[in-house]
């Protein structure tokens, strides 16, 4: 049995923020020590796959392979980069196309997006195991989940018969309302759908000619379109296989999910209710259950550079992102959510955590370059191909940044129009191209880069090099940045 794992990585994890941002989505974040689209790959390569296709939009690409560097057992993934957000319906038809071309008809995919909490590996490979055994016998996948109460945030699928075995789905049914939810609940008959999937490619493209043929003719006319290319990997991952895509064709493909293009229609689809804990981590209060509380039920997602004091504090999460060390004091409160970034601060109660979302639209309707703006789209430390950079203050006329750039990793040449930069090397070695000239720049050593002036800075060391870099000029946008070569593929032609 060949068997793909296959992972869906986007979307706003607006509820979320400010630790979830456009540029940094859920799937980056870290919870037990990694972070979820980690645990998503990490569960498929525990199956048994070496084999790995990640869906997601190509702003992600070297955020992706960064994280994937980490990981002990680093994948060499088949990238599909999608230019804009489409549903999965048309992503998984892709997905199963390439699955088709590269792996054959009979390639087992198993569909995971990249945002779940699961914590029982061994239960989930108990179930994917099982899935997969139904899927070379030509049925489609679902994995359901058992209701823990009426939520009404999930749709829900319903089978014959009350039972923990594996049996074919009755029906998809829509998010209910509270009193349909607890009717649900109460026959034992319905799941929460888990939006987790496992078929052969060959099935699942057959099911979309049939009940969504527009799907996969756009996805078709999308594979059609592409190009691919070997781009060398961040970290010690190695070159990834990247598959690009138009984006005017790529727009065209029909928006909507694999739900309502195909599983509410097919007939063969099969549900393997999960055995193992799930959580699809969509509000702080699902992040707050993900850790283990203290004796008053206080929950804490920081680094150890956070200290926190509780007085008469019961039920509350905090999570602190902050620069450097920070005290965090609740005195008296109760079944609060804290969330402390470097540029915003989420106080809310847990009762009302769906709500951030609302957070986010308003700050949206604010000019796009105001601050508040801002903060819905870039994280505190942005990420880039060889490191990351955060600014650590910004007024009329200058910026300071905080550059961290990888062992081995080089920024681009590059110049800019309407400033001038400064840099301190304060941890690390570097080289440091100004013109024609190469100068070995060392920890409290400066160099200054006039306007208009090519530049290049790549750590020689063996570890991090940190430098401060002070930006001075008329405009400090981050589109002020001419590339004219770049190892990333950055570079305008």
């Amino acid at each position: 049995m060949k068997l793909v794992t296959v992972v869906l990585s986007g979307g706003a994890g607006t509820r979320l923020w400010p630790a979830s941002r456009q540029a940094y989505p859920k799937p980056f974040m870290k919870l037990g020590g990694s972070s979820l689209i980690e645990q998503a790959i990490s569960r498929g390569q525990a199956c048994g796959t070496d084999q790995l296709l990640v869906v997601t939009n190509q702003e992600y690409l070297f955020l992706t392979q960064s994280l994937l560097a980490e990981m002990a057992d680093p994948p060499r993934p088949h990238y599909l980069l999608e230019p804009r957000g489409r549903n999965t319906a048309p992503a998984i038809a892709m997905a199963a196309l390439s699955c088709q071309q590269t792996h054959g008809e009979d390639a087992v995919m198993l569909v995971l997006p990249a945002d779940h909490l699961i914590p029982d590996t061994e239960s989930f490979v108990a179930n994917a195991l099982e899935a997969a055994r139904l899927a070379l016998a030509g049925h489609l996948v679902v994995f359901g989940i058992q209701p823990t109460g009426p939520e009404t945030g999930f749709g829900y699928i319903e089978v014959p018969k009350v039972g923990r075995e594996s049996q074919a789905v009755l029906r998809f049914v829509e998010k209910p309302d509270l009193t349909t939810a607890q009717n649900y609940l109460a026959t034992g008959r319905f799941f929460w759908n888990s939006g987790m999937f496992c078929f052969t490619a060959k099935s699942i493209l057959t099911a979309l000619a049939e009940h969504a043929p527009d799907v996969l003719g756009a996805a078709r006319q999308v594979m059609a379109s592409g190009s691919d290319e070997m781009l060398p990997a961040s970290g010690s991952v190695g070159s990834a296989k990247v598959s690009m895509f138009d984006a005017h064709t790529f727009g065209l493909q029909p928006d909507i999910s694999i739900d309502y293009a195909v599983m509410e229609k097919a007939s063969n689809v099969m549900l393997v209710p999960a055995r193992f804990g799930w959580s699809d981590v969509g509000a702080w209060p699902a992040v707050a259950q993900a850790h283990t509380p203290d004796a008053a039920g206080n929950t804490m997602g920081s680094t150890e550079d956070t200290h926190w004091v509780t007085i008469n504090t019961t039920g509350t999460h905090v999570q602190v992102d902050s620069h450097g060390h920070k005290v965090v004091a609740t005195v008296g409160v109760k079944d609060l959510v804290v969330v402390d970034t470097p540029d915003a601060l989420l106080v809310a109660s847990k009762q009302e955590a769906q709500n951030v979302k609302r957070v986010v639209e308003m700050l949206k309707e604010r000019h796009i370059d105001s601050a508040p703006y801002q903060t819905t789209l870039l994280p505190p430390a942005v990420q880039r191909p060889w490191g990351t950079y955060a600014t650590l203050k910004e007024e009329d006329g200058y910026k300071v940044k905080r550059i961290t750039v990888r062992p081995g990793q080089s920024l681009s040449l590059q110049y800019h129009h309407k400033r001038a930069e400064h840099w301190v090397v304060v941890k690390g070695t570097a080289i440091v191209q100004i013109g024609e000239n190469e100068f070995p720049t060392k920890t409290g050593e400066y160099r200054y880069i006039p306007l208009k002036e090519l530049h290049r800075l790549t750590n020689t060391g063996e570890s991090d090099l940190v430098l401060i870099e002070v930006q001075s000029g008329e405009y400090l946008g981050e589109d002020d940045i001419v590339r004219v070569s770049d190892i990333y593929g950055r570079a305008k032609k």
